[in-house]
């Protein structure tokens, strides 16, 4: 069982560690357990229930009524709230929920509700992008298993690959070939996987490399391709130095091509990049980006 500090509480469900210890104290939400040191942890059953609560409350349940409901009543008013309208972070939680308990059949009706009411790629920009950048940060803290993190990476990554199945052919007049890669020791790759859809559909031509590949190989790759744009992602842990140390061997690599680079350790780590180089904080940024160099 995974142990989770109120903090990790916080992180998961935007509540407060301040809330949660008032909803602890005086409704008695949760009964955590304590470590030899007398430090408070929770569990996933506590965790889920925290979420559960969260979605109602936002919906404008009164905490004082969720608290007096049975889990079978919670789930009930959640799958109402979910069919009346759509509320992203809702979905983000059930998510999260459907990934504790390994629930496919959950995991899958959220997205397959999503999809219909949003369409696949508002689906992904609006629910499935935060869910999986939550998860991201979520490996890195350690409170998630690594079994979970693959059990739904492996589903998103089914739905993407046959998004990217589906874009034949080229719509665009002038079509740009982008290289795709994560770069050595970096496996993340969900997150890549859609902006490889985000191209495709976008017209232009991708060569996709996928995980870990190491820079040397860039080069030979140059020498065979003519490539207008890189794009790459950094998720896993990386130092600084060495996180500068990547990005300008790949600028100088492609000194005359314009880099992309995306993930969670290129909005943590705030420094000077080569002129060639422009960190994507969100996917509609790129595709924006995309769009314009289309059309210029």
């Amino acid at each position: 069982m995974i142990k989770y500090s109120i903090k990790d509480l916080e992180q998961l469900s935007g509540i407060k560690a301040h809330t949660i210890r008032i909803w602890e104290k005086r409704y008695q939400l949760f009964e955590p357990e304590r470590t030899p040191t007398n430090i408070r942890y929770y569990s996933d059953e506590d965790l889920k229930k925290l979420l559960n609560v969260t979605i109602l409350n936002r919906n404008g349940f009164k905490i004082s009524n969720i608290v007096c409901m049975n889990n079978h009543e919670m789930n009930e008013r959640i799958i109402e709230i979910s069919d009346s309208f759509h509320d992203f972070t809702n979905q983000i939680e059930q998510l999260t929920m459907a990934m504790i308990d390994f629930d496919e059949v959950r995991f899958e009706r959220v997205l397959s509700s999503s999809v219909i009411k949003l369409g696949f790629d508002e689906t992904v920009t609006k629910i499935l992008y935060p869910f999986f950048e939550r998860i991201g940060v979520l490996w890195q803290i350690g409170t998630i298993y690594p079994a979970q993190e693959h059990f739904v990476s492996n589903l998103i990554r089914q739905k993407l690959i046959i998004a990217i199945d589906g874009q034949t052919g080229s719509m665009n007049e002038a079509p740009l070939t982008f290289l795709l890669f994560l770069p050595s020791n970096e496996w993340h790759e969900l997150g890549l996987l859609f902006y490889n859809y985000l191209i495709r559909k976008a017209g232009h031509n991708v060569i996709y490399l996928g995980q870990s590949l190491p820079l040397e190989d860039l080069p030979e790759i140059k020498s065979k391709q003519n490539i207008d744009c890189i794009f790459t992602s950094f998720t896993t842990h990386i130092t600084q130095k060495r996180y500068i140390e990547t990005i300008s061997q790949i600028s100088q690599i492609f000194p005359e091509n314009k880099i992309y680079i995306s993930g969670i350790q290129a909005l943590e780590h705030d420094v000077v990049l080569p002129q060639n180089v422009e960190v994507i904080k969100k996917p509609k940024l790129f595709l924006e980006q995309v769009l314009s160099v289309q059309t210029s």
